[in-house]
Formats: C-alpha cells, sequence, structure tokens
C-alpha cells in the first residue's frame, strides 16, 4: 500500500498530471455510458467530454501560469544535483572573523525564504545559507517518500556538493528544528553548533492528545494539491479564515511584515502540486502512526547528540501564548489546560538532554511558537550573540 501511495505521490506532483486526471475521468464517464441504459448514453457521453475539456482547460491554464511565473523569476542561488533531481541553495557572504557559517531551515515543509528575514540579518556578517527542501521553493520534488531521516541526509549531500565548508551552525524552526536535529545526529562533524528554535518534538505528537491542527494540515496537503493541479490555491482560502482569529492575523501580519516584499514577491512559487504532495508525504509523521513507523530514524533523544553545543531557544516552559489557542486545550476546562501546558513544555525542554553542553535561551514573555516573526529583532539579537562571538 505505501509504494502505491508514493508512485501515486510521484505522479501527481507533477503538474502535468492534472491534463491526465481529466483524460481519466472523461474515459470513465464514457465507459460508464455503456454500463448504464442506452437513455444515458449521450448524456454521460456529453458530461464526461464537459468535465474532461473544463479540467484539462484549468489545467493548461495553470501550467502556463506557472511557467510563465517561473520564467520570470529564476533561482536566486545554485541548482545543486544530488541524485537525478535538484535542491536550491542560496549562499550569500563571507566567512570573516572566524565567524561560523550558519544554515537556516523554517517551519513545516517551508521553502528557504521562510527565513530570510534572518538570512538577510547575518549575509554580511558571514556565510549564510538557505536550502530549498525538496518539493519548495526552486528545488525538484525528489523521489518519495519525503521523510524527516531522508532530508537530512539530502541537505548534507547538497552543502557538500556545492562546496560549502563547515562547521555550520545549524538553525532549524519547529518542524525545520526536528530537520537540524537529526542532521547533527548523522554528521556532528559537519556543526559548530546547534540552535533548536522551539523544535518539533515527536513526543507531543505519540503521547499528547490528538491535535486537530495537525490532522488538517495532512488532509490540506493532499486536497490542496489536487486543486492546485487545476489552479486552485487552498492556502490563501486558509489564510482568509485564519485571519479571522486575531492571534493568528497577529502573526501571519508579523511573518510578512519581517519577510518583506522580496519574499512576497516569489511567494507564487509554492503554488505547485509537488509544494502539497511533499507535505503530504513528510506529514504522515505527525500522527502517532507516522511517528512509530520513523521512530529510529527520526526521533533525536537524551545523550543522541554527545556534546555538540545546543542551544534550544523558545517560550518560557508555562507561558506559550500558543498553547492556549488550540481547541484541545481550550476543552476539558482549566485542569487539562495546565496539563497540557506542562506537557508541551516538558516535551520541549527533552532536547536540553541530546547534549551535554545545552543551553537554553527563553524567548520574551507572551512569547509563541512563532516567536522568531513576532520578535525577530529578539531572535537576531540572540543568533548575534552565537555567530558573531564565536
Amino acid at each position: 500500500m505505501r509504494r502505491i501511495r508514493d508512485a501515486l505521490l510521484t505522479l501527481l506532483s507533477n503538474d502535468a498530471a492534472g491534463l491526465l486526471i481529466a483524460a481519466v475521468v472523461t474515459g470513465l464517464f464514457w465507459v460508464a455510458s455503456y454500463i448504464l441504459p442506452n437513455n444515458f448514453n449521450d448524456f454521460f457521453i456529453a458530461l464526461g467530454c464537459t468535465l474532461g475539456l473544463l479540467l484539462a482547460a484549468a489545467s493548461l491554464s495553470h501550467l502556463w501560469a506557472l511557467t510563465k511565473f517561473r520564467r520570470s523569476v529564476p533561482p536566486p542561488g545554485q541548482m545543486v544535483n544530488i541524485g537525478g533531481y535538484r535542491v536550491h541553495i542560496l549562499a550569500e557572504g563571507q566567512v570573516r572573523d572566524g565567524r561560523p557559517p550558519v544554515v537556516w531551515f523554517a517551519g513545516g515543509h517551508a521553502n528557504g525564504y521562510a527565513m530570510h528575514h534572518l538570512h538577510r540579518s547575518f549575509r554580511g556578517e558571514t556565510r549564510s545559507i538557505l536550502i530549498d527542501r525538496p518539493g519548495t521553493g526552486w528545488s525538484d520534488a525528489g523521489p518519495f517518500p519525503r521523510t524527516t531521516a531522508r532530508e537530512a541526509q539530502e541537505m548534507v549531500i547538497a552543502l557538500e556538493r556545492a562546496g560549502e565548508k563547515g562547521p555550520f551552525v545549524f538553525a532549524g524552526h519547529s518542524f525545520g528544528g526536528l530537520l537540524v536535529a537529526n542532521i547533527a545526529r548523522r554528521r556532528p562533524g559537519l556543526v559548530h553548533t546547534l540552535v533548536l528554535l522551539d523544535p518539533t518534538p515527536l513526543e507531543t505528537i505519540v503521547f499528547g492528545p490528538r491535535l486537530g491542527a495537525l490532522a488538517e494540515m495532512r488532509r490540506t496537503a493532499w486536497v490542496g494539491g489536487f486543486m492546485q493541479l487545476f489552479g486552485l490555491n487552498i492556502a490563501l482560502r486558509a489564510e482568509k479564515k485564519a485571519r479571522k482569529i486575531p492571534a493568528y492575523a497577529k502573526v501571519m501580519d508579523a511573518a510578512r511584515t519581517v519577510l518583506g516584499p522580496e519574499v512576497e514577491a516569489v511567494r507564487a512559487l509554492e503554488f505547485n502540486a509537488a509544494a502539497y504532495f511533499t507535505q503530504a508525504s513528510i506529514y504522515s509523521e505527525l500522527s502517532p502512526e507516522g511517528v512509530a513507523a520513523v521512530a529510529w530514524d527520526t526521533v533525536v533523544y537524551d545523550r543522541d547528540l554527545g556534546d555538540l553545543p545546543v542551544w534550544l531557544v523558545g517560550p518560557r516552559d508555562d507561558n506559550d501564548s500558543d498553547i492556549a489557542l488550540l481547541p484541545e486545550a481550550q476543552q476539558g476546562g482549566d485542569a487539562n489546560a495546565r496539563r497540557m501546558f506542562r506537557f508541551f513544555a516538558a516535551t520541549r525542554e527533552r532536547y536540553l538532554a541530546t547534549s551535554t553542553r545545552s543551553r537554553r535561551v527563553v524567548a520574551p514573555a507572551g512569547s509563541g511558537h512563532n516567536f522568531i516573526y513576532e520578535e525577530s529583532e529578539w531572535t537576531i539579537g540572540v543568533m548575534r550573540e552565537l555567530i558573531c562571538r564565536s
């Protein structure tokens, strides 16, 4: 079953798959016309042809718009072949005064530009590197399944083939934090310091409450991918819906402000099927069953990082404003909410035990999971303390 799913994802990640779906829909109606009574033949043939033509027209329109946009916005960095598919790396600035180069990874399965505000702040002070994970930005989708373990290996190969020299400061936010922790466990010799910006702890998914937000992420990835094949972007609709919640609107506005027009101008790069279907694949890890399937390859546990320097940066353990927004925290009364605060805080702090040289840096009061955007200047200050004083 998994092989069938991965083969399907490989097929659907090509935006031209919309044309194939249009042909299949037309064919199914033709078949139905021969199975059903004769008086339905003409109706089903006409309906199948109409639907097929509409889907094909929508698919062609999407392909034209995507091709036109990609031609107008060429990759600003280097396209690195890592084994039959390419990964985009944007590396700017020069190592100076003994400062280590820094590699940034955003949360979710986002492209490198989601950390561009931090990249901009340091490319004049050291070598700063953004990588588009496969299926994001200018990178190819690559083979399926998409997993954190596979992408940890791919990111190292991409850096090496691009000619980048470590040791690096690897800084990852949320799901990107889990990624850089996996890189550090596999290749500790490449790591100067590991900076975990409120990283995703897989224990929360296994032992915590079933979060509707994670299920929605997985569902949106599948539905969004199919819709995108025909030029319908579900992300824009989801944003509009989220903006009705003031706290979420505040985070989105903060991110858009700090990332700036340079990032907004290339946002349409994400309006393709591969961006969604690679998410659909890797987000399967974000369920109890998914974690169980990849745990040994993906979890970074106590003492796994030896004596590597590890900075854990995030909200105060009892003051994460984002947890209070979860519907699961608003159900079951205050006792349930307090338990969730304690649980999520404890699982985050477990990252401190991965190394004998760990350091905890507490974000400003009232900060939530997305403090890297809401408290961008503070985040830059923390990173400057590390990078510029090394």
